[in-house]
């Protein structure tokens, strides 16, 4: 009877604290990286003009920019964390970091097992091709039964494959394809057009911008689900950042331009 009833009592205990510890993770984000002091930030790192290391080693780029201003803003210290591309999804479920501000299209998709911060990037995807090449492809349907280079896991994968036809290459990303192209064994490659003009203008590749395919789907930050304290905290912060205009200082920074808001042409894309 003693054996039974302290079996039941370590039992109950068990749960109990299974309970608690269950409850403790879920319970928040933003309580956790309150107590650190840090928010760690999944990125790349070498995704020109997004995020990339300088001649000194320091991340430098739009993203990076960005992850600086919302972290301070959540009265924290980033604290970046280099991924690659194809991980870096299954970085964040796994806890090794707490967001990843890396151009990350806030899909219907990946909404069903991630949280979004409010959308911060508004572009359009959009072709590459070589220079002498005088075809002009509008569409992705023009490119059924040709060649089309992307970066591997991107959103433009999901793009081009759910167009029957396209002989879809992927690569691990944009200088692979991008020399592919300019060989003659792609028809043409795809991107975001902000990542184009950027790639075009330092490259001595024979390339040019080709048409603009695709509104896409907006960039924002993702973070694990069941964390509603700190969705309502990033919510406010960026609210704020764009509210103030710090958004806007470091878009026109980067690109000349205001990225960080939808227009009527575009709607926006990202990885």
């Amino acid at each position: 009877m003693k054996v039974t009833t302290l079996k039941k009592i370590l039992t109950a205990g068990l749960i109990g604290a299974a309970f608690v510890a269950a409850t403790a993770h879920a319970a928040e984000l933003l309580d956790e990286v309150k107590a650190r002091g840090t928010l760690r930030i999944g990125l790349e790192g070498t995704f020109p003009p997004f995020d990339s290391k300088d001649a000194k080693g320091d991340l430098v780029g739009f993203d990076v920019d960005i992850a600086k201003a919302v972290a301070a803003k959540l009265g924290l210290k980033p604290e970046f964390i280099t991924t690659e591309w194809s991980g870096i999804i299954a970085g964040l479920q796994a806890g090794k970091f707490d967001v990843i501000v890396n151009q990350v299209g806030a899909t219907d998709e990946r909404k069903k097992v991630l949280d979004f911060s409010p959308p911060y990037t508004y572009s359009g995807a959009e072709l590459i091709q070589r220079k002498n090449d005088t075809r002009q492809f509008k569409s992705l349907d023009d490119l059924k039964g040709k060649k089309l280079g992307l970066g591997l896991g991107t959103n433009y994968e999901q793009m081009a494959k759910a167009v029957p036809g396209i002989d879809v290459k992927t690569y691990p990303g944009a200088p692979e394809y991008l020399r592919d192209l300019a060989a003659g064994r792609l028809d043409a490659a795809l991107n975001d057009k902000l990542m184009v003009a950027y790639l075009l203008k330092g490259s001595d590749l024979p390339l040019r911008a080709g048409a603009q395919v695709s509104g896409g789907t907006p960039s924002a930050i993702p973070f694990r689900k069941g964390n509603p304290k700190f969705a309502a905290a990033i919510d406010d912060a960026m609210k704020q950042l764009e509210a103030n205009g710090t958004f806007t200082k470091i878009s026109e920074k980067w690109f000349g331009i205001d990225v960080t808001k939808p227009t009527e042409s575009t709607s926006a894309t990202s990885k």
